[in-house]
């Protein structure tokens, strides 16, 4: 059983909007650094957003200005707000928590490192919901 669940992926045109979710199980303490990854086929699995235990947020820099982060650690929810989509954001897309070792949360929205890797600085992951996004 996955202390992480992602919903909310689906397929939208170009310049459609979708907002992602993802609750983490009672038995998972709070992190203080949650982020979003996507990983399109071929390609590695990049940040996408992170935020810190007080909610602030960092992007990466193709989703800057169209996607924003937000955490309900009341209802254990992270979530995806993504407007403006694009076919290049078709992906899928994970929710996972920050390693507590790593002491830069902000970084890990910059990161990018193939499957294999995905434990090296991050503690857990979701299944992942996939986003399509059609031109």
């Amino acid at each position: 059983q996955s202390h992480l669940v992602e919903t909310g992926g689906g397929s939208v045109q170009s310049g459609g909007s979708l907002t992602l979710s993802c609750v983490w199980s009672e038995e998972f303490f709070n992190r203080d650094c949650m982020a979003w990854f996507r990983q399109a086929p071929g390609k590695e699995r990049e940040g996408v957003a992170v935020t810190d235990s007080i909610g602030t947020p960092t992007y990466a820099g193709p989703v800057k200005g169209r996607f924003t982060i937000s955490r309900d650690n009341t209802n254990r929810t992270l979530y995806l707000q993504m407007n403006d989509l694009q076919f290049e954001d078709t992906a899928m897309y994970y929710c996972a928590s920050v390693d507590p070792e790593v002491t830069d949360c902000a970084s890990v929205a910059g990161l990018s490192f193939d499957e294999s890797q995905r434990y090296r600085f991050m503690e857990y992951w979701g299944r992942g919901t996939r986003v399509n996004i059609s031109s």
